[in-house]
């Protein structure tokens, strides 16, 4: 049995193999959106890997003895989890595959992001309860993939699948491995204003250097806010952006100066701002709900790196 999937063989349907993240890039990459190509690494390998280093009950009674109002002893159970995962070994055919899978991207860098099986339905969204490694490498790869399977277990997600009442339920976690955009401007997109709840109103936001700094808060986006009906600009608020998160070496980020001469400029200009717009409005049309898209631009291209239902509205 094959653990591996490429984006144009997943789609929508394939949550429960590829989780919401792997399934949303599959689906957007087969209606022609503009995706980096990636493969999914399908939860089954999850499974197997615990299954054949018999982890499972060690994990499950670590699990469900928890008392989830001492953060103490989610911490502990959280890391003795996350160690048994590292520890154990990956079977060889598994690795084989996997790179493999990443020979075929023909890239020296990938991200390496978890995407939960439970992930983005209407009953629980993990977005933000799992970890992403960027710029990984060939060498750092199968390491970063069992990060990303342990990270099914970090003290958050645990707190989090216990709100929702998922902590004896079966929750497995797939991975997402996916060429490395270098953005000159990263940013997001919400097809429908959050605030106002306007449906004829998108919002763009854009920020110089990696879509990291923007996503964790780090720097104060542009804004741009769209009317849909005829692609017109309502409201542009251009942000003085001092810093930015740039890639280093082969891998890792940095976090670096914006350069004086862009320090105040605006991110995109108003021809690039419609293109992203219909971009994002095909994705909405697509799905058929409302959109929280995260984009990158790299060598004059928009490229769509994650796109998920707004789950505030």
């Amino acid at each position: 049995m094959s653990h591996i999937k490429f984006f144009k063989d997943i789609s929508k349907k394939n949550v429960d193999i590829a989780g919401g993240k792997g399934a949303s890039l599959g689906e957007m990459t087969r209606a022609g959106i503009p995706v980096p190509p990636g493969f999914v690494i399908t939860a089954s390998a999850f499974d197997r890997f615990v299954k054949e280093t018999e982890l499972g009950a060690e994990i499950d009674s670590l699990v469900h003895e928890l008392n989830y109002h001492d953060i103490a002893r989610v911490e502990f159970a959280s890391e003795r989890i996350r160690d048994l995962i590292h520890d154990a070994k990956t079977p060889k055919d598994l690795e084989t595959e996997i790179t493999k899978g990443f020979k075929q991207l023909k890239t020296k860098l990938v991200a390496v992001r978890s995407s939960a099986t439970a992930e983005d339905s209407s009953q629980a969204s993990w977005a933000g309860e799992l970890e992403s490694y960027l710029n990984t490498t060939a060498k750092t790869l199968l390491d970063n993939v069992k990060q990303c399977w342990s990270s099914l277990f970090t003290p958050r997600a645990l707190v989090y699948r216990n709100e929702k009442g998922m902590h004896k339920s079966h929750v497995s976690v797939a991975v997402v491995v996916q060429k490395m955009v270098e953005s000159e401007v990263a940013g997001v997109s919400f097809t429908v204003h959050p605030v106002t709840k306007d449906k004829h109103q998108m919002i763009i936001e854009a920020a110089w250097g990696l879509g990291e700094a923007l996503v964790g808060g780090i720097v104060t986006p542009d804004s741009y806010v769209l009317d849909k009906r005829d692609w017109s600009l309502i409201d542009v608020n251009v942000s003085e952006q001092s810093k930015m998160i740039v890639r280093k070496g082969a891998s890792g980020t940095v976090e670096k100066a914006v350069p004086a001469k862009i320090k105040h400029h605006q991110k995109i200009n108003g021809r690039q701002i419609t293109e992203i717009a219909k971009l994002c409005a095909r994705i909405e049309k697509h799905y058929g709900f409302p959109c929280d898209i995260e984009w990158a631009f790299e060598k004059k291209k928009f490229y769509i790196v994650q796109s998920r239902p707004i789950t505030t509205l």
